[in-house]
């Protein structure tokens, strides 16, 4: 282990990708403190309930050089009071975590945002950029650029330094989501009717976002960044199912069926965000994150086969 670095307090550290950028830390020679709902009586735990604007973070605060704020509310379908959840803890939530930081003395303050930030989609448009117009899309996407809009402003004359990272779909093992269902329908042998889909899209291994996390850590060079993050590949759904399906050591079945039908049926049985996660395509402009001196350290291939393996805890 590295000589320590510094005690970093990680919000959201029993969720996915929590746990996988705990244990990066600690190898890295950080001194992690880790918020978590309920305790479980691990070493380093802070047992912070709920996330709202009156949060007091003094505890977990204390002592701190560094924030990873990952937890959030994420989209539950049919949600009732949704609107009013997604502001007190996306928004209120992570302005007043800020906040108390700054109060705090921390020394930075990384945001993991969301691609969504900008949309769901880049058909028939450049790639998207960290300077790009924001279009967010959904309760989430919006939550999301609210709470970055109020970080930037929280930074102007700060001592604090702000990182917003802004990944797409982060795929590892234990990951839930739209990756889930891909792995259980690949495992079942489930035909998939993605054969005809020509887009592109970003991914992001989970372990290639721990691997920025650590890069951009002790880094107090700008007072406000953001950056766009993905794998050095972006492939095709089809694709990106194919390769999944080999990592397994085995093979999916692809069949047609034309994308206006695919998209419609998948319109109507009310899965319209997961069309457009699937269907359209989604590029990002890595360079101003490779700019920093940094590469993802794991291919696409490589990424898949960790995914694969039993979470670790």
């Amino acid at each position: 282990m590295k000589d320590e670095r510094g005690v970093v307090l990680v919000t959201g550290a029993s969720g996915f990708v929590g746990r996988h950028l705990v244990l990066a830390l600690a190898r890295d020679g950080w001194v992690v403190r880790r918020s978590v709902r309920k305790p479980s009586g691990r070493e380093g735990e802070v047992v912070v309930e709920s996330i709202g604007a009156a949060t007091n973070w003094q505890h977990a605060l204390a002592g701190v050089d560094a924030v990873v704020h990952l937890a959030a509310h994420v989209h539950r379908p049919h949600e009732e009071r949704a609107v009013e959840v997604y502001r007190n803890v996306n928004i209120e939530g992570t302005l007043h975590l800020a906040s108390s930081a700054l109060n705090a003395g921390v020394r930075h303050f990384i945001f993991v945002s969301t691609i969504l930030v900008h949309g769901r989609s880049n058909d028939g448009r450049t790639p998207f950029r960290e300077d790009d117009d924001l279009m967010p899309r959904g309760l989430y996407g919006m939550s999301k650029a609210a709470a970055e809009a109020g970080l930037k402003t929280l930074a102007q004359g700060a001592e604090m330094c702000l990182t917003i990272i802004r990944p797409p779909l982060i795929y590892g093992s234990g990951a839930k989501g739209n990756f889930a269902l891909l792995q259980k329908a690949i495992g079942l042998g489930i035909p998939l009717p993605f054969a005809g889909i020509h887009n592109r899209r970003a991914f992001l291994a989970v372990d290639n976002l721990s691997s920025f996390i650590l890069h951009r850590l002790p880094r107090r060079d700008e007072k406000f960044e953001v950056f766009l993050l993905a794998d050095e590949e972006q492939v095709s759904t089809p694709e990106f199912i194919t390769r999944l399906a080999h990592a397994a050591g085995g093979s999916v079945r692809l069949f047609h069926i034309p994308r206006p039908l695919l998209s419609a049926l998948l319109r109507v049985s009310g899965r319209k965000e997961v069309k457009e996660s699937l269907l359209g395509s989604l590029e990002v402009d890595l360079s101003k994150a490779n700019a920093t001196g940094w590469r993802p350290p794991i291919t696409l291939d490589e990424g898949l086969r960790r995914a694969l393996r039993e979470p670790d805890h």
